[in-house]
């Protein structure tokens, strides 16, 4: 299978892997959700999740790969907030871990250009 038509297939299972974790590890992600969102941070934890989950499969299937793509860098760029709280919140973490908090936020931009190529690559396919 030639690269274009692999990477589709890989950011859905990322999307995947990372939807699934949010419900089976939930306190993790619960304690990056920004304060200043209404509600309960397991109620933002459990619904970004699903919305991964429902993302990945848009991205599997080639009729909607290229609106689902497109949702995906936008949720990309939404959930970077969180990423800049763990940040903060792992100052007094182990250097290893701290490290990779901070790592975390400038991959958010190959993520944001990775699905706007699977969408531009997706579009007029089926």
């Amino acid at each position: 299978m030639p690269r274009s038509q692999r990477s589709p297939l890989l950011l859905a299972g990322l999307l995947a892997a990372a939807g699934v974790s949010h419900f089976v590890a939930p306190r993790t992600f619960d304690a990056i959700v920004p304060r200043a969102l209404p509600g309960t941070p397991r109620t933002w934890t459990y619904a970004s999740g699903a919305a991964e989950l429902a993302l990945a499969a848009g991205i599997a299937l080639p009729r909607t790969r290229r609106v689902a793509a497109l949702a995906t860098a936008g949720f990309f760029v939404g959930v970077f907030p969180a990423n800049v709280k763990m940040a903060v919140d792992w100052r007094g973490r182990p250097a290893a871990l701290r490290a990779g908090a901070i790592g975390r936020l400038p991959l958010q931009v190959p993520l944001v250009l990775w699905a706007r190529s699977v969408a531009k690559n997706g579009e007029g396919r089926s």
